[in-house]
């Protein structure tokens, strides 16, 4: 009994039964997209967190602290913050407007949005979504690789192609209501995982007189709030990791969390479950990288693969479970950091096929078929999708935490202002949102790929900040109003 695989099994057949129970209500495109705009608030909130804290969050994040320290502190400041920000800013008024535009996904609403310039904005909007959703799904299932393979032993040339496959499966049966459950549980694992690998964690160090604060000064910089920098070299570290909270704002498969829930007035109980999940998930991931600082300091884990020669921090979760858990509870521990990764990568891939099948296909084409048919075809580009996803996360040596930096960076900055200024602000315009996805996805390109500028300033803030920029230097100066202020009747 005492086996890692039991948690697994038993946590796959769930997620199998909630694909094949869903399979059913998704009757028409708006059923497997959106979900027929009629889900709770509980539900939407813990699909919204789940769908925005991957693996990132539970591999990047507490492999990160591990690795560089305190520095990181300022990372999860900014994700909380930046949670808090777009959950107030964002939701209640997206969820209206976007009923009211009857959009069900993200580039419908900006093409009801942006007037003349709607077909250009649906074409851009479908471009970026499908290149950065490519790197984000891959980064998911790199990280189940990972997993699998610290704690079951499989190789990761079979571990991501079965995340792969389940994730794809349930996704593909049950669309957006699949979605939206399966997530419900995934975030009920996530938070045993961050809850109890750190108490655990604590217990032995207090329990072995341990000192954190020794360890911490003795492993390098990982005392530092600034990772052992100065001057400027400090305040772009701090900067970094605060910027990570401008991306929420931009991202597809979580603002359309919104437009999904069954009420406006839902979102005041979905915001407040949100934050209380958001401060127990991102203390809980903080605290295993400095467990596991202290831990390995004091040689209370084995340091195979976590230091020298191709090292891998971000497998200190998965490190810790196996070593201070029996293996059938470090199983059930390590599924939820596999819920992780399969409540993000199946949002995402449902709002890649719904871009394709809705915005691209049905819309931009005109293509007029029945709604069975486009829940069949969205079945189908849930699969190709998939497969595509699957082929970056074999080819990829990068880590979760840069591949994830890429994607969020991108999308961040390529909707991000456009959302928050068309929900805010009378003079944004149809071509400033144009005009500053394409400066968004641009920067976040040029930040990325050419050398120094990511280290001057962090990607993200600096694609979201031109992009920014861009929307309201072009909206004042060279168009006008878009429809909606105006008040003109608005073009299907």
């Amino acid at each position: 009994m005492n086996s890692p695989y039991i948690g697994l099994i038993a946590y796959l057949i769930v997620i199998a039964g909630v694909g094949a129970w869903t399979w059913r209500l998704n009757r028409t495109k708006e059923d497997f997209i959106l979900g027929g705009r009629k889900l709770g608030a509980w539900v939407i909130a813990f699909s919204e967190r789940t769908a925005g804290e991957s693996a990132w969050l539970i591999l990047g994040l507490s492999g990160a602290l591990y690795s560089l320290g305190l520095v990181e502190i300022w990372t999860a400041v900014g994700c909380v913050g930046g949670i808090v920000f777009y959950w107030f800013a964002i939701a209640r008024k997206l969820r209206v407007i976007s009923e009211e535009y009857g959009a069900i996904t993200l580039p419908e609403y900006f093409f009801k949005y942006s007037g003349r310039y709607g077909q250009n904005v649906r074409v851009l909007s479908m471009l970026i979504i499908t290149f950065f959703f490519a790197f984000y799904v891959a980064a998911q299932f790199i990280g189940a690789g990972k997993m699998l393979n610290v704690t079951f032993g499989i190789d990761p040339g079979w571990g991501i192609p079965m995340a792969a496959a389940v994730v794809v499966v349930y996704t593909m049966m049950g669309g957006f209501t699949a979605v939206c459950y399966t997530d419900v549980v995934q975030a009920i694992l996530m938070l045993i995982t961050l809850a109890a690998m750190p108490l655990i964690g604590l217990a032995v160090i207090a329990a072995g007189n341990y000192d954190i604060g020794a360890a911490m000064a003795a492993t390098g910089h990982t005392a530092s709030l600034t990772g052992g920098r100065t001057g400027w070299a400090a305040a772009a570290a701090v900067i970094g990791g605060l910027s990570w909270g401008l991306g929420y704002m931009g991202q597809p498969h979580l603002v359309t969390k919104f437009m999904a829930i069954r009420s406006a007035a839902a979102i005041r109980t979905s915001r407040m479950v949100a934050f209380v999940w958001t401060l127990l998930a991102y203390g809980g991931a903080t605290l295993v990288g400095i467990v596991g600082i202290t831990l390995v300091y004091y040689a209370q884990i084995p340091i195979e693969g976590l230091t020298g020669q191709g090292a891998d921090p971000e497998r200190i979760l998965p490190v810790l479970a196996r070593t201070l858990f029996p293996m059938w509870v470090a199983g059930i521990l390590i599924t939820g950091a596999v819920a992780a990764m399969m409540s993000t990568a199946d949002s995402q891939l449902l709002i890649t096929t719904s871009t394709v099948v809705e915005d691209f296909y049905s819309k931009a084409l005109k293509k007029e078929i029945g709604q069975k048919q486009l829940v069949n075809m969205s079945r189908l580009v849930t699969v190709g999708v998939g497969a595509a996803a699957y082929l970056l996360a074999v080819a990829s040596n990068d880590l979760i935490y840069d591949v994830v930096s890429l994607a969020w960076a991108g999308l961040g900055s390529s909707f991000g202002p456009s959302i928050l200024l068309s929900l805010h602000w009378k003079r944004m315009s149809g071509a400033a949102v144009f005009a500053s996805m394409i400066t968004g996805a641009v920067s976040t390109a040029a930040w990325t790929w050419i050398p120094g500028l990511d280290d001057f300033i962090s990607v993200r803030f600096a694609s979201f900040f031109l992009a920014a920029v861009v929307a309201v230097v072009v909206a004042l100066a060279v168009s006008p109003p878009n429809a909606r202020v105006r008040g003109e009747s608005l073009q299907a």
